[in-house]
């Protein structure tokens, strides 16, 4: 049997009143996905266990299986491997984003206006890694812009380890146990110092060099020909940097070809999903942009004949999500539901495939972050016995005849329904 797991990245939402207290995908029209679900059965998934709002890293890792108890590497480990950095154990790890800042530190728009080319953030990262020097020649950092706003950083130290358990600068995300919690950006937030969170030398060494050098990196900011520019055109300025989910080590996990004795390859766009892929030693692919879901559709299918099981992570519904754009999250979901779905299955030859469909964590717009909520799941394809579930939707699945699981253990369920 073959496998097509599709997560929809912030595809959970809530009821908003923009909508008649529906959800983006209660209104949406997916004639696709509904005659998957009427060939199917449906349910509900908490993608993380615990009461938070996962980020996407670990909601990727728990639908894939993965659970990390209470201690976590960071997301910024992930990322930077992503990124193709070499890491090494001891090394320190950051996501970051290129944001705006006003006179006064607060924090404006925590993505430069989501219109930040990759250009753009190619010379500020050269500039920075250029022209950026820190006090102590025995620490060093290399910084990469990887796709619009998004970026990482690796510090490295030439004799002992960093420490991990610092707070972050980018006041929208809390740590939990190495987990990042993401908070809705509200007024008045401000750019954090990154404080020490116990007393060890390590950790206090860690958070100075943090504080260094974003000191000097927003020096460099300030009046950078990139800022100018973009102040003329009335652009938001990427004259900060918000670092956020330190990590340094590497996690300890078996291979998923090895945990569910198949042969995976997945299609993701950004570094943090190929940093997944590689941990997990995943063989993965790409197309030509994050939206291209008719190719992401159609390279799914060529996969098929050398893989059983290929995972796709569809981007688009989670940056409406975070915007608060009803509208476009709906359009979204349209689109995947036409573009990929429909294509995906009009060329599909194989015909033992079976599809599973759900998220990675919820971004209700009226929240405009990720928050907890449980997400709609959709396992539909050869020997399933369809329950009477007829639409996909948050609601709707409610009374599905899968009931309530985690993400851990969708696959496994996946598998042997």
């Amino acid at each position: 049997m073959k496998f097509l797991y599709v997560l929809l990245d912030g595809l959970g939402d809530t009821p908003h009143p923009k909508l008649n207290n529906q959800t983006p995908l209660e209104v949406a029209n997916t004639p696709i996905l509904n005659n998957l679900v009427q060939k199917g059965v449906t349910g509900l998934v908490t993608p993380v266990k615990g009461n938070f709002p996962p980020e996407s890293d670990v909601g990727v890792f728990s639908m894939l299986g993965y659970e990390f108890g209470n201690e976590y590497v960071g997301r910024g480990v992930i990322e930077s491997i992503g990124s193709g950095f070499n890491f090494n154990e001891g090394d320190l790890a950051f996501r970051l984003n290129f944001a705006t800042i006003d006179s006064n530190n607060h924090v404006i728009d925590r993505r430069a206006g989501r219109n930040l080319s990759d250009d753009e953030a190619n010379i500020i990262v050269n500039d920075i890694n250029k022209n950026v020097k820190l006090n102590d020649s025995t620490y060093s950092f290399i910084i990469k812009n990887t796709e619009a706003h998004r970026g990482t950083i690796v510090f490295k130290r030439n004799n002992g380890d960093f420490s991990s358990n610092i707070s972050n600068t980018d006041p929208a995300v809390d740590k939990f146990f190495g987990f990042g919690v993401a908070k809705k950006l509200s007024p008045g937030m401000k750019l954090s110092e990154c404080k020490p969170l116990d007393d060890s030398i390590n950790t206090v060494i860690s958070s100075k060099i943090v504080n260094e050098f974003s000191i000097k990196a927003s020096k460099v900011l300030l009046n950078h020909p990139v800022n100018i520019k973009r102040r003329k055109i009335d652009k938001f300025e990427a004259n900060c940097l918000l670092l956020r989910d330190a990590g340094t080590k590497l996690p300890n996990i078996v291979t998923i070809n090895q945990k569910y004795n198949l042969k995976f390859s997945c299609i993701v766009d950004l570094p943090v999903e190929k940093g997944i892929a590689q941990l997990l030693n995943m063989d993965s692919f790409f197309t030509n942009n994050l939206l291209d879901y008719e190719n992401k559709a159609l390279k799914s299918i060529d996969l098929l004949e050398r893989y059983d099981f290929i995972y796709v992570h569809l981007k688009g519904p989670d940056e409406a999500g975070h915007d608060g754009e009803v509208l476009a999250k709906k359009k979204i979901i349209e689109d995947i539901d036409k573009r990929f779905f429909k294509i995906f299955l009009e060329n599909n030859k194989f015909n033992d495939t079976r599809i599973i469909v759900a998220s990675d964590h919820a971004t209700p717009c009226i929240s405009e972050a990720h928050t907890s909520d449980p997400v709609p799941l959709l396992i539909s394809g050869k020997n399933i016995s369809a329950d009477n579930t007829t639409v996909f939707s948050e609601r709707a699945v409610v009374k599905g005849k899968l009931g309530k699981l985690y993400g851990s253990e969708v696959i496994n369920l996946a598998i042997n329904l």
